[in-house]
């Protein structure tokens, strides 16, 4: 089968993608930037096996899209979401006594390192990056368009091609919707340094508004996580505080977040 109609059964069937498609995928955009559709399966490529490329491979795409409610759409499908399974044929399995065999062996040849600071900085630097998952692929829910948009805005993404005049017309008023939500958070964020959470027998914080346009209603863990990725420490940890107050039986998780990014924080500074 050669390489065109293998793009096409692809396009039919975008679930099928695997890793082995990476590298004709690449050349394809490399060749053809301008082709929408290549990039979207390249990035699902890209996000099967959680590659660390595929955010700014998100944003290469966002740039090449005209219509980003399609993109949108298409990384919060079924099908872009969906897994191809291990064939557990490929692992191999060895014998436990060769396993303890090689263990021994490489333990009585160990022979202790000094560390310098600097490199033991960056270790620590590196563990708290993985154990916060920077640089791990932001997954959006149909519910999160407006972190979607927050983030193609904090990265500065704009479209390579002018989209039509009516399309704009179109979008218009919805993208000012979004950047009024987007505000109503920033501007929270900015007047309220600290956010501390309160007794339940006292009233609510002014955050807990009923509005669905309160600061609490719209931030969700993915905005946290792309305040983290644009190393807006300060943000990121002031968002946590507010989930903090939006989902209180996951207050430990978000707390120990909040710690390791003032962790980072200081090692950063």
């Amino acid at each position: 089968m050669d390489i065109t109609q293998v793009y096409k059964q692809k396009i039919q069937f975008p679930e099928s993608i695997g890793s082995d498609d990476l590298g004709w995928l690449q050349q394809i955009v490399a060749t053809y930037p301008y082709l929408q559709s290549a990039h979207a399966l390249l990035l699902k490529a890209l996000y099967q096996q959680e590659d660390a490329r595929y955010n700014a491979g998100l944003k290469t795409t966002a740039a090449y899209t005209t219509d980003r409610d399609l993109l949108f759409d298409f990384i919060i499908s079924e099908e872009f979401n969906s897994y191809q399974p291990i064939d557990i044929d490929t692992i191999d399995v060895f014998d436990v006594e060769e396993i303890s065999h090689h263990e021994s062996a490489v333990s009585n040849n160990i022979q202790p390192a000094y560390i310098q600071p600097e490199e033991e900085n960056k270790l620590e630097n590196e563990h708290l990056e993985e154990k916060l998952e920077i640089g791990k692929p932001l997954k959006f829910d149909a519910s999160e368009k407006m972190s979607f948009t927050e983030w193609l805005q904090l990265t500065k993404t704009e479209p390579l091609s002018k989209l039509p005049q009516s399309t704009q017309k179109e979008t218009s008023g919805e993208d000012t919707g979004l950047t009024k939500k987007l505000d109503i958070i920033d501007r929270f964020i900015e007047n309220n340094p600290k956010i501390t959470p309160v007794k339940t027998s006292s009233n609510p914080p002014s955050v807990e508004q009923k509005s669905d346009e309160s600061p609490s209603a719209l931030m969700t863990e993915t905005l946290a996580r792309i305040y983290l990725e644009q190393k807006k420490y300060q943000k990121a940890i002031q968002a946590y505080e507010i989930l903090i107050l939006k989902y209180p039986e996951k207050s430990s998780f978000f707390a120990e977040r909040i710690e390791d990014i003032k962790k980072l924080q200081q090692h950063n500074s």
